[in-house]
């Protein structure tokens, strides 16, 4: 009857929890933890404070089923051996992730456990199909992500797990730390009242929002979810981004109003292996997170942090719907797809500035950051990484706005929202009554001559 360690990381729910469900049916005692170690340490300001209101919502959950979440700081394997020791476990089981750095950490954990003697089961949980299953004619891996979907869109998957409801407690916990003393929230300083308004924790929020989307959008999302002025998304990434529900979940609500007729449903399929595709592409090739995966543009003359980018961040750079995203993100903590798209296209290419530079800003100011999704979503827009949309194809914001936000309704919202000035750091010394700026930092037709000019001039070397 020796313990299991169910260690926790991006798998915040009961449902389909294919280490939980594992480890509930070993009819053994179970100890949930929570380790914040060498990887999380390193999360930004919103992911870290949004961390903070998951496991403050799963522990809750678990207290529900007769267990509890152990809190614990440290490096992973050292926190894991202490707890080894103190509980008399032998088997730690936990799901798998696959970005290089929790990849590097899994890794160890797993060779240092066993070498020890004990038990280490990883399970899938995180994607819905593992990145080494998915594979070309040639049993290479997919760089481009159509005929990555064909390969995967009529695969049979398993049904998702029933809700774990009961995990058999040890006769002695051990200690936890305090949240409270972890203080996640500190970088987010003011902000954090202001976002709080904005966010949808835990697993039975996740749900509500799968079924009101299935329900009320689903059978309008190829334009819906474009639209900047409609409420045309599903909101899941905030969600699936902590694991408070599974992606095969939201597969399977898919395809079941798919099957019943709804044809835009396919696109809401498509968009969850599109996140499949960053975690195969994360796998398969790690620099994706860190550098260009096309490292011939390690030559490309994009500019380091400077003025106009911070003018980009502050939401002030004359643009009005690249502003208005900006402002978005800072009130909300999350930005419209087709928004982050836009901004993206003008800072890498209007500001002809690194996509790092924005890659890093919504590492730091998303609660719904995916190390992997993030750094795909930057290179395909920057024209870096694989699948990329051409460096030429540079969206104009302008009209994009007049597009997918025809009445301005959009602009008008978060250009006018007075809770951005409570949100953003006093240093910016920014108040409502600023005059707007008048014209653009950089102009729209001077930004891509300026940008079609370096890409030329990089062809030509």
């Amino acid at each position: 009857m020796a313990p299991i360690l169910l260690w926790m990381r991006r798998d915040f729910r009961l449902t389909d929890n294919p280490a939980m469900d594992w480890a509930a049916a070993q009819d053994r005692p179970v100890v949930p933890v929570f380790i914040l170690d060498e990887v999380v340490e390193g999360w930004g300001a919103a992911p870290a404070w949004r961390l903070g209101l998951g496991l403050t919502t799963i522990a809750d959950r678990l207290e529900g089923i007769g267990s509890r979440l152990i809190l614990r700081r440290g490096r992973a394997l050292d926190v894991l051996r202490d707890l080894v020791a103190e509980t008399g476990a032998d088997t730690v089981a936990w799901n798998r992730l696959y970005v290089a750095d929790e990849r590097a950490r899994d890794t160890g954990v797993k060779e240092a456990l066993r070498e020890d003697g004990l038990t280490a089961n990883s399970f899938q949980s995180h994607v819905l199909f593992e990145p080494w299953t998915v594979k070309t004619g040639t049993g290479g891996y997919y760089k481009v992500y159509t005929p990555f979907w064909k390969n995967v869109r009529d695969r049979a998957l398993d049904t998702p797990l029933a809700p774990v409801a009961t995990l058999a407690a040890p006769s002695d916990w051990p200690a936890s730390d305090d949240l409270g003393d972890w203080n996640l929230g500190h970088a987010m300083r003011r902000g954090a009242e202001v976002v709080a308004d904005h966010v949808h924790v835990g697993e039975l929020a996740a749900r509500d929002r799968l079924v009101t989307f299935i329900e009320e959008k689903a059978q309008d999302y190829v334009t819906g979810r474009d639209r900047l002025d409609v409420d045309g998304t599903s909101g899941l990434s905030e969600n699936l981004t902590y694991g408070e529900i599974s992606t095969r979940e939201c597969w399977f609500a898919g395809q079941k109003v798919l099957h019943d007729g709804v044809g835009d449903a396919e696109t809401f399929l498509k968009e969850l292996v599109w996140r499949d595709f960053a975690h195969h592409l994360a796998y398969h090739t790690p620099r994706l997170t860190t550098s260009n995966w096309r490292e011939e543009w390690d030559a490309f003359p994009w500019r380091d942090d400077n003025p106009e980018a911070e003018a980009w961040r502050r939401g002030i750079t004359g643009v009005e719907v690249v502003d208005a995203a900006m402002r978005e993100l800072y009130v909300t903590g999350r930005m419209h797809n087709r928004a982050r798209m836009l901004v993206a296209s003008y800072l890498t290419k209007h500001l002809m500035t690194h996509w790092r530079i924005g890659c890093d800003w919504f590492a730091d100011t998303l609660v719904d950051w995916d190390p992997a999704s993030n750094a795909l979503g930057w290179q395909w827009v920057a024209g870096s990484g694989p699948d990329a949309t051409p460096f030429f194809r540079i969206f104009n914001p302008q009209t994009q706005a007049e597009k997918f936000d025809p009445k301005a309704r959009y602009r008008r919202r978060w250009l006018e929202d007075a809770s951005f000035y409570d949100a953003i750091p006093r240093s910016w010394d920014m108040a409502p009554g600023d005059t707007y700026p008048d014209a653009p930092v950089v102009g729209l037709a001077e930004g891509r001559t300026r940008a079609l000019e370096a890409y030329r001039s990089r062809d030509a070397e």
